[in-house]
């Protein structure tokens, strides 16, 4: 009984991932259609004598605003200007943001979020080191953390790639572990660095079992 009330009880967590952000995205778009005419009618009473303004006319205009404010943003220099501008220049940012659909082409991995916890992430991109004028002998590798449940939220940290395991699981499997573990797969599938010898593959692979003393890595 107790792994049935379980399953019940991770379809339930599952569906409410689901339809919170969307229920937040539909309650804000209320808030704001709810009075986007009557701020719409307001402008444009400026400018237009109110017998010719019908209904409906403000909405439209709000949407006129909106799209013109998304274009400007996005194909001109003024969400660049913008970005520039301390504290408030964050919400203008021209940077790709995390969804579930971008995390269904990421590459999943695993990594040692401290000696002893082994964390699921993904790796976003490799980042060459340079000591002085001399390149370094390591390479950091940025990963996604991310929060659950909501996962289209986290953070990003700086890993040395040594202490980075590449996941051969689609990144649906890890998105369902990480769901309260939904669905799990047969095997975590541990798979190897393009550079890296069979040898130091499986010596490596040992620390993520955390069978050895995983301060000993290198």
């Amino acid at each position: 009984m107790s792994k049935f009330f379980k399953n019940q009880l991770t379809f339930l967590l599952y569906g409410l991932v689901f339809w919170l952000p969307v229920a937040i995205l539909l309650y804000i778009l209320f808030l704001v259609f709810d009075n986007a005419e009557s701020i719409g009618k307001s402008i444009l009473s400026v400018a237009v004598p109110d017998a010719i303004i019908r209904p409906g006319f403000g909405i439209l205009l709000f949407i006129i605003i909106v799209y013109i404010s998304g274009f400007l943003l996005k194909s001109t220099k003024v969400g660049g200007i913008l970005s520039k501008i301390p504290v408030l220049g964050l919400f203008f940012g021209k940077g790709e943001v995390i969804t579930i659909s971008r995390l269904l082409n990421m590459q999943p991995c695993l990594f040692l979020l401290s000696p002893t916890c082994i964390s699921y992430g993904w790796i976003l991109s490799e980042e060459k080191v340079q000591l002085g004028e001399e390149k370094a002998g390591f390479a950091l590798i940025s990963v996604y953390y991310p929060n659950v449940p909501t996962l289209v939220t986290g953070s990003v940290f700086a890993i040395r790639k040594e202490t980075i395991m590449r996941l051969g699981n689609s990144s649906r499997e890890v998105i369902d572990l990480l769901l309260y573990a939904f669905r799990s797969p047969p095997y975590i599938k541990f798979i190897p660095w393009e550079d890296e010898s069979q040898e130091e593959f499986e010596t490596r692979s040992k620390f993520f079992g955390l069978k050895e003393n995983p301060r000993s890595i290198p």
